[in-house]
């Protein structure tokens, strides 16, 4: 993974004065948000294309008479390749040009919006997009307080990290317990861990930053943050649509 830096932003260095690194702090963290919410698009223009294409659906995805849906073949190798590309940029990432670590990003957000398609099916339209706004604000305000805060979020950070690892597990679990209780438990733990990383996330890609990297450092660092915080959305808008979402 790119390597994680003291913050040295906060202290002139040579010419550059505070103001100076402050305003390429500001640029820099602008960078990733701008990928974060680039990929978020193409994410949902993704799932829109494939519930529209009956063709690309029918590949991906079996419905039986009962409304169930179920991936096919195909679907669970669309399914698991995202994770698969997470790994690659994560171990890769040092090695491989910027603008290919943007490619596989973007590759990643499309193949994404594509295995939760089915979402757009069980989900009214009116629900999912109510849930995504509400998402945005969460996100929003999480995000801004590990950006401000002067508060040192390593602590809250590794516990998070911990949880999430229980959160696996139990979810693996109740895939074969089937168990109502367990799974409202699950959904209420992945929106406080994911609500928590949001803040945790934003503060470390913040003290990432150097303001004497060169543009492909600086690139690298932008897409694995926005990789970070797209992944800290969409789980938190996943686990909330349990809660808000109506069914078809």
């Amino acid at each position: 993974m790119v390597e994680d830096y003291k913050p040295r932003y906060g202290t002139p260095s040579g010419t550059q004065s505070a103001a100076a690194i402050d305003e390429g702090l500001r640029a820099y963290m602008l960078t990733v948000y701008n990928y974060m919410a680039s990929a978020l698009v193409l994410t949902g223009l993704a799932a829109f294309v494939t519930v529209n294409t009956p063709a690309l659906l029918n590949l991906m995805f079996a419905v039986s008479d009962q409304g169930a849906i179920a991936p096919t073949m195909l679907g669970w190798i669309i399914t698991f390749a995202p994770l698969g590309l997470v790994f690659f940029l994560s171990f890769r990432i040092n090695n491989m040009q910027a603008s290919t670590a943007q490619m596989v990003f973007w590759i990643y957000a499309g193949l994404v919006g594509v295995s939760l398609s089915p979402i757009l099916l069980v989900y009214t339209g009116a629900s999912v997009a109510k849930t995504f706004f509400v998402t945005a604000a969460a996100f929003g305000s999480l995000s801004l307080y590990g950006y401000t805060t002067k508060r040192n979020l390593s602590g809250m950070g590794s516990f998070l990290i911990m949880g999430l690892f229980g959160l696996i597990i139990a979810s693996v679990v109740n895939i074969f317990l089937g168990s109502s209780t367990m799974d409202f438990v699950i959904s209420v733990a992945g929106v406080l861990i994911f609500a928590g990383l949001t803040a945790y996330d934003t503060q470390k890609i913040k003290l990432m930053y150097l303001e004497n990297d060169g543009h492909q450092t600086a690139t690298k660092k932008a897409v694995m943050g926005a990789l970070s915080l797209y992944l800290d959305f969409l789980n938190m808008f996943l686990f909330l649509l349990r809660f808000m979402g109506n069914r078809e």
